[in-house]
Formats: structure tokens, C-alpha cells, sequence
């Protein structure tokens, strides 16, 4: 007797074949019972798509043209002072002139040229420093020696010393453990 010419694998694939075929043309019946109402989708006035159509009895908000940024930061505008940063110097090459500052706010490594400084640094030097965007990054300019604010020196006058502090230096001082007497009685015990 001859054998089968068919293998276990063909039947497989002839099964998977004869599947996918059903299943495809199951889609397609699914897709001509769909009308366009059920293709149709919007956008609602926060940006999220939705099948429902807008209200045409709900007011619109209006925007200007002018308060609508693009590729804006949100962040609000920064005081001239919130531009100087503080940092330590990590790094710095004084034969080629450059090195980096590590921003104490931000932990972030900060590349800083000797065309940048004010003051002459070194490394482990606490600096303060403002930042530009160059080609690789940032690039720390104005950068000085951070000297800390002394507290206001109070004024040197001589401190206002209480009368009796200056009978104390009298002749007469009395001693602090006496009792005071009246008046009458030191003319008495002076004579």
C-alpha cells in the first residue's frame, strides 16, 4: 500500500489558511455593517476623542490669539536674583582654562570656561554664577568667589551704663551686699 502524500504539517497549515480566511472575511462583513456615524469621532474642548458630538447649545470659550505659547515653559518669569546660581567648583584645569561647577540646587554638572569668570577660582571653591545654553549644553558665565553676607555689625557706640553702675566706680561705691541707706543717714555716718 501507498502511503498518504499528505503530511501532519500541511494539514495544519491548510487548517491556519482556511482560519485566517474566515476570519478575515468575518472583518469585512463587520466593516460594510458599520455606518459612518460609528467612524465618525471628536474632540471635545479639553483635546480627548470622543464618539458624542459637541453641544451646539454650550457656550465656546473664547482665546486670544495672543495667549496661546508654543514650546513655552511653564515656568513664570524668574527674578533677575533666581538667575544667579551657587555652586562648587569640582573641576578646573588651569593650564586649559576650563572646568565644571557642581550646582548645589540641582546636583547638575555645570561646564565653565575661563573666558566665563570674574574672579580667579580653584577647585572646591563655592562660587555663584549665572548659566547661558551653549552648543553641548550649559556654560556657567559671570562667575565669582561666593563671599558670605556678614551679618550688619552693630553699632559701636559705647554701651549706655546705668547711674548706679557709675556710682560704683565713685569713692563711695558701696558694696552690692549693703543695704541702702537713706540720705540722711550717709551725711551722718560720713562725718
Amino acid at each position: 500500500m501507498a502511503r498518504s502524500q499528505e503530511s501532519f504539517g500541511k494539514k495544519e497549515r491548510e487548517k491556519k489558511k482556511q482560519k485566517k480566511k474566515l476570519e478575515k472575511e468575518k472583518k469585512k462583513e463587520h466593516r460594510e455593517k458599520q455606518s459612518l456615524d460609528d467612524m465618525i469621532a471628536y474632540v471635545d474642548e479639553h483635546g480627548n476623542i470622543t464618539s458624542t458630538p459637541p453641544d451646539p447649545t454650550k457656550k465656546k470659550e473664547e482665546v486670544k490669539l495672543e495667549d496661546i505659547e508654543i514650546s513655552v515653559s511653564r515656568k513664570e518669569d524668574m527674578d533677575p536674583e533666581d538667575l544667579i546660581r551657587k555652586g562648587v567648583v569640582s573641576y578646573f584645569n588651569e593650564n586649559k582654562g576650563y572646568g565644571f561647577i557642581r550646582d548645589l540646587d540641582t546636583q547638575e554638572s555645570i561646564f565653565v570656561h575661563l573666558n566665563g569668570m570674574v574672579d580667579q577660582v580653584r577647585e572646591r571653591d563655592t562660587v555663584t554664577f549665572e548659566t547661558e545654553k551653549g552648543p553641548k549644553g550649559l556654560n556657567a558665565i559671570q562667575v565669582k568667589l561666593y563671599v558670605k553676607e556678614k551679618p550688619k555689625a552693630v553699632s559701636e557706640e559705647k554701651p549706655k551704663v546705668a547711674p548706679e553702675a557709675e556710682d560704683k566706680t565713685a569713692p563711695e561705691a558701696k558694696s552690692p551686699s549693703e543695704p541702702e541707706k537713706p540720705a540722711e543717714d550717709k551725711e551722718q555716718a560720713s562725718e
